[in-house]
């Protein structure tokens, strides 16, 4: 079955919301598992639960069919939502236009030309889109 990993910030920004809004489209289109994934850092930590991820998520989109919630502690967001991708083999990952900004300026410290789709995709294996809030 087909898998669609999608960040999101907790509480919900305008941002996550444009990008769970095309993530949870892509799923119901293609018949796929949704992953609802939150790092919450080490550094800051706001103590984010799965449950009051989902509550979250459904008081915004209502119930979900076939999403997971995850909420993991890293002190990098790129690398972990990375690693939770990897692991889970990921067929899509859908990111924010904010969160591929971070990645961009994370991959300029190793790469001359970060293209941060082309990256993912490299290291990944997946589709990725991107998504613009307006």
């Amino acid at each position: 079955m087909t898998l669609v990993v999608v960040p999101v910030r907790y509480p919900l920004s305008n941002h996550s919301k444009a990008t769970l809004t095309e993530a949870i489209r892509v799923a119901k289109e293609r018949g796929a598992e949704l992953t609802v994934f939150h790092v919450d850092l080490y550094q800051n930590s706001h103590g984010v639960t799965r449950t009051a991820l989902k509550r979250a998520v459904e008081a915004e989109f209502g119930r979900v069919p076939r999403a997971r919630y995850v909420v993991r502690r890293g002190f990098l967001v790129e690398e972990a939502i990375l690693e939770e991708a990897a692991a889970e083999e990921a067929d899509i990952v859908v990111i924010g236009s904010k969160q591929a900004g971070r990645w961009r300026r994370m991959l300029r410290k190793f790469l001359d030309d970060p293209d941060v789709e082309s990256f993912l995709r490299e290291k990944l294996d997946c589709t990725v889109i991107t998504v613009r809030a307006d």
